[in-house]
C-alpha cells in the first residue's frame, strides 16, 4: 500500500476524532485537501489518535498542511467555538503572509479599529472568503466577508490556500480565505457545549459578556442516519480610542525656509459592538446517498461616538512665536497663535468642537443544501445550491460647536507631539460664552446585496492505475445582484457660523448661550491615552443627542444661521438670506441630504458567472517516485451589467465668436447601461515531492484573477464642456476648449490577473513541530488605479468629441515576491519544571513593483482636483505643489513577523504571543482627513506657473502606517474533563499605533491612537 493513501486515510480518521475533543475540522465541502483527498484506492486502515487542547489543535493545523494537495496554512479552534482570539481579523494575522489592518476601512485610515478591518495575504488585498467552500460576502465589503464581523465563536478552523487550484472558486490572487463549521456528523451522538466571557477595555471602563452554545445530536433510525446541529453566539464589545493628530506642515511664501503646521487636534472615538451568530446543520446518511442543509447567519451592529477637535484656520493665518527648527526648517517647538492684529495683539485659532454620532447595522444570511452519492464504487457525484443575501445600513451625524483658542504651546521633540496652555488660556476655554455653533453634516448609506449559486460535480476514481488517482469535473453557476446607495451629497456638510462668515455673511456669530435648548456639555478629557500623555484643556462639546436626533437638530441649528444672516440682510442687497447663500458659503440652503432618489449615490450592479472545471491527481509512488499532485483548468465566463447615468452639460460659445472652434454638442441627462462580458481560462498545477516521511518540496503555479470591487464600477458619469473666452477682443476669442469629468466608477474595468508560482520546503519533525519555507512571485497586469481615460460623445455633426474624465482604471502592470518562513515545536525531553513550553514563530517578506501603461509625471501639480491635476492621485501632491513620483503598492509592508511562545501541560494551556507589521501605504490623496484634497491651500512654488505664489492647489500627501508591534497574552486552566476557565489580554505594553505623512522635508508623524490594554476572562462548559 503506498504511503500517500495511508497517511491521508489515517488523517481523516484524526480529523474526525479530533472534533470530538474540539470541533477543529469541519468536514464539509471546503475542508482542506486532507479530507477532500481520502477517496484513495484500495482498502484503508483508520487510525485514532486522541490529543486535545492547543497542542493538539496545532497538530491538526500542521497535518492540514502537510497532506493538502494545495499550499494552506491553517489555524483550528482549540476547543468548541475557541479560536485563539477575539475576531476572525486577528485569528488570520498570525498565519505566515497575511496582515490585518488596524483601521476602519482602507478608504478612512484615520479611525482606529481595536479588533482589525481588511486582510492581506502575501501583501496583496485581492483575497476572497468562502464558507465551507462556498463563497460568501458581506454588503458592506462588496467581493468579501468582513472577517471582523464574523461570529469566531462559530467557527471551527479557518484555513488560507496560497496558491488555488482548478477545483477552487476564482477570485484570489493573494490567497483564499476558507471559513469551516462543524456537521452533526462529526460528533458520536450528543454533544454540548456553553461558553462565558467578560471583556473590558481600559479606557472604556465598561465590562461587557458575551456567551455562545452548540448543541448536536444524532440518530440512528431504519431511514437512515440523522443529525442536527445548533450553534449561537452572542457578543459585546466596548472600546475607546484616544488621538493626536498633527497637521500638515505648510510654508508661508515660495522663498520661505522654514515650515510650520497650522494646528495640533485630539480626538476621543467610543466603539460599542454586538455581534450575534446563529449556525444551524440537518445532515442524512444511507447507504452511498447523504445530504446535508445548513443555514448561517452573521449580524454586526456598531454605535461609533467621537468627539474630535479640529483646527479651522488657514495656515497662512497662522504666526509661529518663539520657534526653534532643525535642519530642515521644520518646526520642533513654538507658540501657534492667529493672524497679527497691527498692534501687538493677534487673532485666535479657530477650532470646531465635534461630535459625531454613526452606527451600521450589518447581517449576511446563507442557506445552503448539499446532496452526494456514489453511483458506483468509481464515480460520486455532487450538487450543492446555495443562497446569500447581506444587506447593511448606516447613519452618520457631525455637529459642531467652535471657539478661538487663544494660542497653543507645541513641542515636536519627543515620541509623541505636547500641547500646552497656560491659566490665561484655560481661562477663556472654560467660558461657555466664548463658544458658537459652527457645523453639522449628515450621511446616509445602505446596501443589499444576493447571491444564488449551483455547483454540480463528479469523481472518478481510478482502479487498478498506478498512476492516476481520480478525475473531477464541475460546473458552477452564480448570479449575484449588489446594490449600494449613498446619501447625495455623500457627506453634507453646512456651516452654521465661522469667523470667516463674519462681516460679510453674518454679522455675528451663533453663541451657544443664545440657544439654550440645543444642548451641550463639558468635556474634561480625563485619563486622555491612558494618563499622563496629553494636557488638554476641557471644550464645550455637542450633546449626542444633537447628532442622532437628526433631521429636527438640524433645523434648529439651520435657523441659528438665519437668524444671524437675517440680522446682516443688507450684505445680500436685500435678497435674502435662503435665495443667495448656499451650503458652503453660508448654508442658507441646507437641506436634509437626499436619499435614494438622486442618481449619483446609486450603485446597481449584477453579475453572472459560469465555471467549468476538470482536475486530474496522480501519484507516481507506486513506480518508484515519491511525487504527487493535480493538474486542472479551470474555464470562467464572466458578465457585468451596470445600471448607470450619464450628464453632459455644455457651453456655448458666444455670439460672432473666433478663434477655437466648439463642438455642438447637445446637453443630456439619461440612464444608460453598461455591459461587459470576458472569458478567462486558469490553469494549475500543484506537485509535492515527498523525500522523506516528514520532508517534502512543492511547486504550484497557476493563472489567478480578481474582480474589480462593485464600488469601483459605479456606472455614474459627468461631462462637462466649457470653454475660455477673451472677453476683451472684439469679436470674441475662443482661447480654449475644454472637455473634462467626473466618474465615480468605471463600470468596464476588467479583473486584474497574476502568473504565479511557489516553492516550499517543509520538514514536519514532531507531530507539532516542522519548519517551512515558501518561495513565491506573482506578476500581475491590469491593476485598477486612478488616472484619466476617455469617453467619446458625438457632436451635431456626428463627428467624435472624445473627453478625458478621472477615475478608476486598469492601469498598470507590477509584481509581489517574497519570502515565508514558519517554525513551531513543543520541546522535547527537557527537565521536569521546563516541560510543555512550545515555540512558534513565523516571518514573511514581500518586495513590491508598480509601473503604470501611461506613467504621468511632472514636478509640480495643478489647481483643481480633477483629471486636470494628473499628479493628484498618481504621485501625490505637498503643500509647496511639488509632486512625489513613485508609490508603492498600497497595503503592503516589507517586513512582518510573529512569535509566540506557548506552554501546554495538564490542565495549563498559555500563550505570550507577539504580531509585528512593518510600515506600509494606505495611498496616495485621501480624502479622510487634512492630507487629502479637501485641502485646496497648497502653495503654488512653480516658477513657470501664472498662479506662482498663490495658496489655491489641493493637498495630496501619501499617508503612512508606521511600523506596529502587539503583545497579547492568554491562560488557560482545565477543571476536571468538561470545565475550563481562561483570561486572556491584548496589548500588554499598551503601545501606540502612529501613522505618517509623507511630506519633501521628511516622514511626520500624523495620527497618534492610543486604545488602551484589553482584558478577557472566560469560562467554557463541554457535556
Amino acid at each position: 500500500m503506498r504511503h500517500f493513501k495511508r497517511t491521508t486515510l489515517s488523517l481523516a480518521a484524526f480529523q474526525a476524532v479530533m472534533v470530538w475533543s474540539a470541533p477543529a475540522m469541519a468536514q464539509t465541502a471546503a475542508a482542506p485537501a486532507t479530507a477532500a483527498s481520502a477517496a484513495d484506492k484500495g482498502a484503508q486502515q483508520l487510525e485514532t489518535v486522541i490529543v486535545s487542547g492547543r497542542r493538539a489543535a496545532l497538530a491538526t493545523a500542521q497535518k492540514i498542511k502537510q497532506n493538502s494537495d494545495e499550499i494552506v496554512d491553517s489555524v483550528v479552534a482549540d476547543e468548541i467555538g475557541k479560536l485563539p482570539d477575539r475576531s476572525v481579523s486577528e485569528v488570520l494575522q498570525r498565519i505566515v503572509g497575511a496582515t490585518m489592518s488596524r483601521v476602519a476601512a482602507s478608504s478612512d485610515p484615520v479611525h482606529f479599529s481595536v479588533e482589525g478591518s481588511g486582510v492581506n495575504i502575501r501583501g496583496l488585498t485581492y483575497v476572497s472568503s468562502t464558507l465551507n467552500g462556498r463563497e460568501t460576502f458581506s454588503a458592506n465589503q462588496g467581493r468579501t466577508l468582513g472577517f471582523e464581523d464574523v461570529p469566531p465563536e462559530l467557527m471551527a478552523g479557518v484555513d488560507v490556500y496560497k496558491n488555488p487550484s482548478a477545483e477552487q472558486i476564482e477570485g484570489a490572487i493573494g490567497g483564499l480565505v476558507n471559513l469551516r463549521t462543524a456537521l452533526p456528523f462529526d460528533f458520536p451522538g450528543f454533544k454540548g457545549s456553553i461558553s462565558l466571557d467578560v471583556s473590558r477595555n481600559s479606557l472604556a471602563k465598561k465590562n461587557k459578556p458575551s456567551i455562545s452554545g452548540l448543541l448536536s445530536n444524532t440518530w440512528n433510525t431504519d431511514a437512515g442516519k440523522f443529525g442536527a446541529l445548533i450553534d449561537v453566539a452572542h457578543s459585546l464589545s466596548s472600546n475607546r480610542t484616544d488621538g493626536l493628530v498633527l497637521d500638515p506642515f505648510y510654508k508661508a511664501t515660495p522663498d520661505a525656509t522654514t515650515w510650520f503646521s497650522r494646528d495640533m487636534s485630539w480626538k476621543e472615538q467610543f466603539y460599542d459592538r454586538t455581534r450575534d451568530g446563529l449556525y444551524g446543520a440537518l445532515q442524512w446518511k444511507k447507504d452511498n446517498l447523504e445530504s446535508s442543509l445548513t443555514f448561517f447567519r452573521s449580524k454586526f451592529k456598531f454605535n461609533w461616538n467621537e468627539n474630535n477637535v479640529s483646527a479651522q484656520v488657514d495656515p497662512y493665518n497662522v504666526n509661529v512665536l518663539n520657534g526653534t527648527y532643525d535642519a530642515n526648517g521644520v518646526l520642533t517647538k513654538g507658540t501657534l497663535t492667529g493672524k497679527s492684529l497691527g498692534n501687538g495683539a493677534y487673532d485666535g485659532l479657530e477650532v470646531e468642537n465635534q461630535t459625531r454620532y454613526s452606527k451600521r447595522a450589518s447581517q449576511t444570511d446563507e442557506l445552503s443544501w448539499k446532496i452526494a452519492g456514489k453511483v458506483n464504487d468509481q464515480l460520486t457525484l455532487t450538487s450543492d445550491f446555495q443562497y446569500i443575501r447581506s444587506k447593511t445600513n448606516n447613519f452618520d451625524s457631525t455637529v459642531g460647536t467652535a471657539v478661538s483658542l487663544p494660542k497653543e504651546q507645541v513641542d515636536y521633540t519627543g515620541n509623541m507631539p505636547r500641547l500646552v496652555f497656560d491659566a490665561s488660556d484655560m481661562a477663556i476655554l472654560n467660558d461657555p460664552s466664548k463658544y458658537y455653533w459652527a457645523m453639522m453634516m449628515d450621511h446616509l448609506d445602505k446596501g443589499k446585496g444576493t447571491q444564488k449559486a449551483w455547483k454540480g460535480d463528479a469523481r472518478w476514481v481510478f482502479h487498478d492505475n498506478k498512476i492516476l488517482n481520480d478525475l473531477r469535473v464541475g460546473v458552477r453557476i452564480a448570479k449575484r445582484d449588489a446594490e449600494t446607495i449613498n446619501s447625495n451629497p455623500s457627506y453634507n456638510w453646512a456651516t452654521i457660523t465661522h469667523a470667516w462668515q463674519v462681516g460679510w455673511n453674518i454679522g455675528d456669530l451663533a453663541y451657544i448661550t443664545k440657544a439654550p435648548d440645543i444642548p451641550t456639555y463639558k468635556n474634561n478629557y480625563a485619563d486622555f491615552m491612558g494618563g499622563g500623555k496629553a494636557n488638554l484643556p476641557s471644550l464645550y462639546f455637542p450633546a449626542a443627542s444633537v447628532a442622532f436626533d437628526w433631521p429636527n437638530s438640524y433645523n434648529k441649528l439651520h435657523q441659528l444661521y438665519l437668524n444671524e444672516c437675517h440680522a446682516f440682510e443688507s450684505a445680500w442687497n436685500g435678497a435674502g438670506c435662503p435665495q443667495q447663500a448656499d451650503s458652503i458659503s453660508g448654508g442658507g440652503k441646507w437641506a436634509p441630504t437626499s436619499f435614494g432618489t438622486n442618481p449619483a449615490g446609486r450603485n446597481t450592479q449584477a453579475e453572472t458567472t459560469t465555471a467549468a472545471y476538470g482536475q486530474l491527481r496522480f501519484s507516481f509512488d507506486e513506480v518508484g517516485v515519491p511525487v504527487d499532485g493535480n493538474v486542472g483548468l479551470r474555464a470562467v465566463h464572466t458578465k457585468n451589467d451596470a445600471a448607470g447615468y450619464t450628464i453632459l452639460t455644455t457651453q456655448a460659445a458666444p455670439s460672432g465668436a473666433v478663434g477655437l472652434p466648439v463642438p455642438v454638442l447637445t446637453p443630456f441627462a439619461k440612464e444608460e447601461n453598461f455591459n461587459q462580458s470576458f472569458t478567462d481560462f486558469l490553469p494549475s498545477l500543484n506537485l509535492k515531492w515527498k523525500l522523506a516521511p516528514d520532508l517534502q518540496f512543492r511547486f504550484a503555479a497557476s493563472k489567478a484573477l480578481a474582480r474589480p470591487q462593485f464600488s469601483q464600477m459605479q456606472g455614474y458619469l459627468e461631462m462637462k464642456q466649457t470653454i475660455e473666452v477673451d472677453s476683451q477682443s472684439v469679436p470674441p476669442n475662443v482661447k480654449k476648449v475644454n472637455l473634462t469629468g467626473t466618474a465615480s466608477g468605471n463600470p468596464t474595468l476588467k479583473p486584474i490577473r497574476s502568473d504565479q508560482e511557489d516553492v516550499t520546503a517543509e520538514w514536519y519533525f514532531a507531530k507539532n513541530g516542522s519548519v517551512t519555507m515558501a518561495v513565491f512571485n506573482k506578476n500581475l497586469k491590469d491593476i485598477i488605479v486612478n488616472q484619466a481615460f476617455n469617453r467619446t460623445v458625438n457632436d451635431a455633426s456626428g463627428k467624435p468629441v472624445t473627453f478625458v474624465l478621472n477615475g478608476p482604471v486598469n492601469g498598470a502592470k507590477g509584481y509581489a515576491r517574497g519570502l515565508e518562513v514558519a517554525y513551531q515545536q513543543y520541546f522535547e525531553g527537557l527537565p521536569s519544571l521546563l516541560q510543555g513550553f512550545g515555540l512558534q514563530a513565523n516571518y514573511t517578506y514581500v518586495d513590491s513593483k508598480v509601473k503604470r501603461y501611461n506613467a504621468v509625471y511632472t514636478g509640480y501639480c495643478s489647481p483643481g482636483a480633477g483629471q486636470e491635476n494628473l499628479n493628484l492621485y498618481i504621485n501625490g501632491c505637498d503643500t509647496d505643489g511639488r509632486s512625489f513620483g513613485d508609490m508603492p503598492l498600497d497595503n503592503l509592508s516589507k517586513n512582518t513577523f510573529n512569535i509566540a511562545l506557548l506552554y501546554d501541560r495538564g490542565p495549563i494551556s498559555a500563550r505570550l504571543a507577539y504580531n509585528w507589521r512593518g510600515k506600509y501605504l494606505y495611498g496616495v490623496a485621501l480624502n479622510s482627513d487634512n492630507t487629502g484634497p479637501n485641502q485646496t491651500n497648497a502653495l503654488d512654488t512653480n516658477p513657470a506657473s501664472a498662479n506662482f505664489g498663490q495658496h489655491n492647489l489641493p493637498v495630496g500627501l501619501p499617508l503612512w502606517a508606521d511600523s506596529y508591534g502587539q503583545l497579547d497574552a492568554g491562560l488557560h486552566l482545565k477543571v476536571g474533563n468538561d470545565l475550563s476557565l481562561g483570561v486572556d489580554a491584548t496589548n500588554l505594553t499598551n503601545k501606540t499605533y502612529k501613522q505618517l505623512m509623507q511630506q519633501h522635508i521628511g516622514m511626520i508623524g500624523h495620527n497618534y491612537f492610543t486604545s488602551g490594554r484589553g482584558y478577557r476572562v472566560s469560562m467554557q462548559y463541554s457535556f
